[in-house]
């Protein structure tokens, strides 16, 4: 019988994308754990392949291959101490910057340390002998294939990356002696790019430039991603984290919440990716075909699926180098135009709200004062403000904890800020279980009087509240444990007034919107001379999710309407069985 692919679905993607990256050479040695690669790779004419049966000869064997040819070399042994005897090999290829692939198979990971026969643990790995050591598990579902080829992906760029060098690769086996796949998969490749590169072109695309957390922009990078969106037709979609105060900015998180709703607005042939992490709206139902991560750090970052191209670079050398491509092209902003307006449309749609955080964000942003600095609680208060615009020209920049995206430090990262620059007015807003975590920082006796902090209170965790979290199905009794209710005095009208004055804080409340309108102009003036002020907001959690619930269905698609009858007649379980008997 013929033999072609294994059956194992991670050994496919391995292979798959050594031929995207051009790993065609390859030293084998005898073993039984690393049949299925070496099975299937000696079926498939791309591949060119040697024997050694000493580990030890077969990695210096690489090392004259890799060295003499220029390409890179794969290396593939047994389990036990076979890979043991790469070492002093591999130490070699390090030092001399020679591009070997090691591909070390091995049995399921569990049985490390198990005492059983030929299972070693590879899990570390000396300083000096790879750059790069992953390990590649068998393919359960969707998610495990997209994990595995972004991380394939990574590894193999990094054999010629910054003047190249080896990597290890731990491929689990299941021993399958299934070799009738006679095609490979379709895998995504990811290629990256330098400066001096010949890079891709962009003509003719249609263009979105996401911007996640991102510090202060210099007038330069601003300027020269207005003119970039000028010579492509592209558009900046970002959130208030993003401090893009250029020409071409568009806050889509209202419009692309919408549910239901499509656009081809939101179907962009490239998005370029700049920036960390995404606070909220920034990548929800975009169908992009392509993405383009732009960073100095020029690593692998696959957070919306499609990446194709990193560009290991400043922002700045990106645009700038792209513009110089495109010098004759003709000024067209149409794009953003239509975006713009789309989204304008929306705003004016928007109906009265319930007292809640999103109608605070609403009833504030306007009043904000220029040039301050607004800090926002992750979640609730985030994805609140990120609904609702803020005027660029009043020089207001925005940050929020989302690294680790944790509720645990916003207060002492005000604190923080605003001792850096005491002639700066700083805004914070946050939830009530999150200022409690951290409301120790408002002891310290470095407090400065530039502080200005708003406090939702609900009085829970009100995200577990949602009409549209996985708590939902819990209702109230998701109270109890989730949504941690019931802690920090159940919303008191006291506590956080009596500590707050006592630490010699100003202290505002309100429970209605009327109370609200009439204290916030005093909380935002801007008079750093007083004292440090605290606002309490007291809130309701139904008020709270009715808000979105709003806000996200301001237009509703006749598919949505028809998806949310079906779903309501038959019940979760029966839509499930539904969709099994579609796909059958």
């Amino acid at each position: 019988m013929d033999k072609f692919y294994t059956d194992e679905k991670h050994t496919q993607i391995l292979i798959a994308l050594m031929k995207f990256h051009g790993v065609k050479k390859v030293v084998a040695s005898p073993g039984t754990t690393n049949i299925t690669l070496i099975g299937s790779l000696q079926s498939d004419p791309y591949f060119e392949i040697y024997s050694s049966v000493d580990e030890r000869s077969a990695a210096y064997i690489a090392c004259g291959l890799a060295r003499e040819s220029g390409e890179p070399v794969a290396l593939s042994c047994t389990g036990a101490t076979a890979s043991r005897n790469y070492a002093s090999g591999l130490t070699e290829a390090f030092y001399s910057n020679l591009p070997i692939l090691a591909i070390t198979s091995t049995q399921h990971v569990g049985r490390v340390r198990q005492l059983m026969p030929q299972v070693i643990d590879r899990t570390n790995q000396m300083n000096d002998m790879v750059k790069k050591s992953i390990q590649v598990d068998v393919v359960h579902d969707q998610e495990d294939e997209w994990a595995m080829q972004v991380l394939i992906n990574d590894a193999l760029l990094e054999l010629r990356r910054h003047g190249g060098g080896p990597v290890h690769i731990n491929l689990v086996t299941t021993y399958s002696k299934d070799f009738s796949i006679r095609e490979l998969p379709k895998v995504k490749g990811i290629r990256r790019y330098f400066l001096n590169d010949d890079m891709p072109s962009l003509i003719g695309k249609k263009i979105l430039i996401n911007v996640g957390t991102h510090a202060c922009w210099s007038q330069q990078l601003t300027d020269a991603v207005d003119l970039f969106c000028e010579k492509y037709n592209a558009t900046v979609i970002c959130e208030h984290i993003s401090n893009y105060r250029g020409k071409y900015g568009i806050y889509p998180s209202l419009f692309v919440n919408q549910d239901g709703r499509s656009s081809p607005l939101l179907e962009p042939d490239i998005m370029i990716h700049i920036g960390g992490v995404l606070g909220f709206g920034g990548g929800i139902k975009i169908k992009m075909r392509e993405v383009w991560r732009v960073h100095p750090d020029g690593e692998v970052r696959d957070t919306f699926k499609e990446l194709t191209n990193v560009f290991e670079m400043k922002e700045i050398d990106f645009f700038e180098h792209y513009c110089e491509l495109n010098q004759n092209s003709i000024m067209d902003t149409s794009y953003y135009s239509e975006f713009y307006q789309e989204c304008i449309n929306l705003e004016n749609k928007i109906p009265e709200l319930p007292f809640s955080n999103p109608w605070i964000a609403k009833n504030t942003v306007g009043r904000l004062p220029s040039n301050c600095e607004l800090h926002l609680g992750i979640l609730n208060s985030l994805r609140s403000w990120s609904l609702f615009n803020i005027n660029h020209e009043k020089n207001i920049n925005i940050f929020s904890n989302t690294g680790g995206f944790g509720i645990d430090g916003l207060v002492s990262t005000l604190l923080g800020s605003a001792l850096a620059t005491p002639q700066k007015l700083f805004i914070g807003v946050i939830g009530d279980l999150a200022f409690f975590y951290d409301m120790n920082a408002l002891g310290n006796r470095h407090i400065s009087n530039n502080i200005r902090l708003m406090i939702i209170n609900n009085g829970r965790g009100t995200e577990f509240r949602n009409y549209n979290h996985p708590a939902a199905c819990f209702g109230k009794d998701a109270d109890e444990y989730m949504a941690a209710y019931g802690h920090f005095g159940k919303q008191s009208r006291d506590l956080i007034r009596h500590y707050s004055e006592d630490l010699g804080f100003d202290y505002l409340c309100a429970e209605t919107k009327e109370e609200y309108l009439d204290k916030i102009n005093i909380f935002l003036e801007n008079d750093i001379k007083k004292h440090p002020i605290i606002f309490e907001i007291f809130t309701d959690s139904k008020d709270e999710s009715d808000a979105l619930n709003i806000l996200f269905h301001i237009e509703v698609s006749t598919k949505t309407v028809a998806k949310s009858a079906v779903k309501e007649l038959l019940g979760d379980k029966g839509v499930t069985m539904l969709k099994k008997i579609i796909k059958k």
